[in-house]
């Protein structure tokens, strides 16, 4: 990891290592915009777990101009003394701190903040159900120009390291940057110049008002998912203008109207978008910061030392894993927990770490009498009980009927794209040695055991047991169970129909198409995979289409005959024929037979995971971590 610890001088700023924690909403401060204890205490973790630059989420340049109620803020004095408390505690932990300065513009919500959205032109944003933006006037324009910069002089005052010109990702002043958002025909519109000049005049003004020694970089989308928008040869010119207005930093992002291309998920390529820091590299002298989907070492390290970029941002490994660098730079990959890219977190909270974002308000320091823990289940949610539990000081006893640990994650891992999944069960496994938790496997916990060894407190963890729905002719051979599929345990054959289109039945049939069958997902809903994160539904959704699977929504299963499924769809009765395999795919529920049988045990006794109703994994990780927590 030579090039990744190799310190960086920017301006008169020396930074320590070239990894780099970008802004992501996290809503710990107040609507006063002042900097909390649970605020602080998320960040400073990162820098003591050895983060070098440290990018804290969107600080409004005025009240209200946020996309969020509850964001940091500099635009009063009054505000700075707060935020110098943070930057001291982050200098102290030794990593450097940028303020990200931003106004959301057509991302504002009158819901949320109570004003209109803004922009070029009278257009709503894209992604969602927004309202239609008004446009700005030149006196208005000129005026958001002076509330940057006064920011910028605040953000100074507070000891910030330098500042941030947030000019991506669908906000105010990408609007003005993108030919698709921007209309205007006027000064701030028409030719590339025009569309960048608010761009340019802010970086001009705060490099007037905070002098020559103030670091300023900018973050840029230049990749927006998006028919008629930036394109990256037009970002690069933007960014020889911003260059030679004066920024010393640019931050390569990507995305815009539809913002899911900002976060890369797990199916996608890792250092998805590192080659428009790269192509940046072409035009610019200064150095640029690259960013999408770096969340290993040896990833980052590869793309320094291909001049790709000159830092990397690993913002979602950091949530994963604020010690992520002083692990790496020890040579201690196999101790990193990963991100895996699930998207089911990021902004507020993380699903491989609960504890982010709760870092003043949990304690895991060891408890004064330690009790004996009894666990029943190894699954993620069973293992990571154990691992707090352990941590806390308690004599921890895991046990697993099965010869492996990581329960129904272990088929999570299965479907394409979800390989990294597999990455936060090995990090448990080998968190419960170092814990020191004793793991019994294949041995149920039951009841007699209990009663026999006397623990102090039993935490069923023992999952859930897939729903099959009383359906004619469910019991015969062809028919068999998502799980078991993907377990590997039964082969399908060549024409296939699954029955269920949740997030299980979906993946399971790109499982089976990837591997040669022909495939049909019965849905009773209006959409399949619908409790899936957008990110990867949609590209889950385009890998069914290229394999021409046959979709049914709106559809029930009314009977499975030897070699047919007869369904009815919109009351229409139809009959899918030349079927080889039946999938079930409907669904779960708790398995907890052993939390009846303990009603009158001596012991506490609680429920976790599925066990305690059926979720998804980042509700049982977060459940399990605050119930071990409590004990």
């Amino acid at each position: 990891m030579k090039k990744l610890f190799e310190p960086i001088t920017i301006k008169n700023v020396t930074i320590r290592n070239r990894t780099v924690v970008s802004a992501m909403v996290t809503e710990l401060c107040g609507p006063d915009g002042l900097a909390t204890e649970a605020f602080i205490a998320y960040h400073e973790a990162k820098a003591k777990g050895g983060w070098g630059l440290i990018i804290p989420e969107n600080y409004v340049i005025a009240p209200g101009v946020g996309g969020f109620a509850n964001l940091p803020g500099l635009y009063d004095d009054s505000q700075i003394a707060s935020h110098k408390a943070f930057t001291d505690r982050i200098h102290a932990a030794g990593a450097k701190i940028v303020c990200q300065l931003y106004h959301a513009g057509r991302r504002i919500s009158a819901a949320v903040t109570g004003l209109e959205p803004v922009g070029p032109s009278a257009m709503k944003f894209a992604s969602g159900q927004w309202e239609i933006s008004r446009a700005l006037t030149v006196e208005e324009i000129e005026q958001i120009v002076e509330q940057f910069a006064d920011a910028a002089v605040r953000a100074k005052k507070a000891g910030f390291d330098g500042v941030e010109i947030h000019g991506g990702h669908g906000y105010l002043l990408h609007s003005f940057n993108s030919p698709f958002s921007n209309k205007r025909c006027d000064a701030y519109g028409g030719s590339i110049t025009g569309r960048a000049k608010l761009s340019v005049d802010i970086v001009k003004r705060v490099r007037e008002k905070v002098g020559n020694d103030f670091m300023i970089q900018y973050r840029i989308s230049c990749e927006e998912g998006v028919p008629g928008a930036i394109t990256i040869e037009e970002a690069k010119a933007i960014a020889i203008l911003l260059e030679e207005a004066g920024i010393d930093l640019l931050h390569v992002s990507q995305g815009g109207d539809f913002n899911h291309v900002v976060s890369p998920s797990s199916c996608e390529a890792k250092a998805r978008y590192i080659n428009n820091a790269a192509e940046m590299k072409k035009v610019l002298s200064i150095p640029v910061i690259g960013v999408g989907r770096i969340n290993d070492p040896l990833i980052a390290e590869e793309v320094l030392r291909s001049g790709k970029a000159d830092l990397v941002t690993m913002a979602r490994a950091s949530l994963a894993d604020p010690e992520f660098p002083n692990k790496a730079e020890a040579g201690q990959y196999q101790d990193i927990n990963y991100c895996i890219g699930c998207l089911q977190g990021c902004t507020k909270g993380c699903l491989v770490n609960p504890m982010i974002g709760h870092e003043s308000e949990y304690d895991i320091t060891p408890v004064a009498v330690p009790k004996t823990v009894y666990i029943a289940g190894g699954g993620i949610a069973g293992c990571e009980a154990a691992i707090v539990a352990a941590k806390r000081g308690h004599q921890v006893t895991l046990f697993e009927s099965s010869d492996k640990l990581g329960g129904q994650w272990l088929l999570a891992c299965v479907p394409p794209g979800k390989t990294d999944f597999s990455s936060l069960a090995a990090w448990q496994q080998r968190e419960l040695k170092k814990q020191g938790v004793t793991v019994r496997m294949q041995t149920a916990l039951t009841k007699e055991l209990v009663e026999a060894e006397k623990p102090d407190v039993v935490l069923v963890a023992t999952g859930s047991k897939p729903f099959v729905p009383p359906i004619t002719g469910v019991q015969q051979t062809s028919v068999v169970l998502a799980s078991d599929i993907l377990a590997g345990h039964v082969n399908a054959g060549a024409n296939v129909v699954v029955i269920g289109g949740g997030s299980v039945g979906a993946e399971t049939a790109d499982h089976l198409a990837l591997h040669g069958s022909k495939v049909t997902i019965v849905e009773m809903r209006s959409g399949i995979a619908e409790d899936a994160s957008a990110r990867p539904r949609k590209f889950l959704l385009e890998r069914l289409e290229a394999a021409k699977a046959a979709i049914y929504t709106n559809a029930g299963v009314l009977m499975i005959g030897k070699d047919a499924v007869y369904i009815e769809q919109d009351k229409q009765p139809k009959k899918l024929e030349n079927v080889d395999t039946v999938v079930i795919a409907t669904g779960s529920k708790s398995y907890a037979p052993l939390l009846q049988e303990l009603q009158n045990c001596a012991c506490e006794v609680l429920a976790i995971g599925d066990a305690n109703g059926v979720k998804d994994g980042k509700h049982n990780m977060h459940e399990a971590f605050a119930t071990a927590l409590q004990i």
